[in-house]
């Protein structure tokens, strides 16, 4: 009796151990829980930003606006009928000097 009490516990203790620390067992499975969850999130910000994304080459295929609200941004283009200003420090002082006087 004695004997098949402790074969029971062996075999207890080793199912135990297969269950939390062999492969496929509790603790692996956190860990692709915890895998999951951020592959998750991360998946969520990239829709986010393809949708953006799709929104923004709807916008420049559809709307002349969008444009040449770019092409004045990225390119500095003017209209015709425009006026263009472009304000300059004094040709005399170094850049540092104009941004410190530029801050006062």
């Amino acid at each position: 009796m004695k004997l098949i009490i402790t074969a029971l516990v062996v075999l207890f203790l080793v199912l135990q151990y297969k269950l939390w620390f062999d492969q496929g067992g509790v603790v692996e499975a956190w860990q692709l829980k915890k895998q999951i969850a951020s592959q998750a999130k991360q998946n969520d910000q990239l829709q986010e930003r393809n949708q953006a994304l799709v929104a923004e080459v709807d916008n420049l295929k559809q709307g002349k606006q969008a444009i040449a609200e770019r092409a004045r941004a990225e390119l500095g283009m003017v209209k015709k009928g425009e006026v263009f200003y472009q304000v300059v420090g004094p040709a005399n002082a170094p850049a540092s000097q104009n941004k410190s006087q530029a801050n006062s």
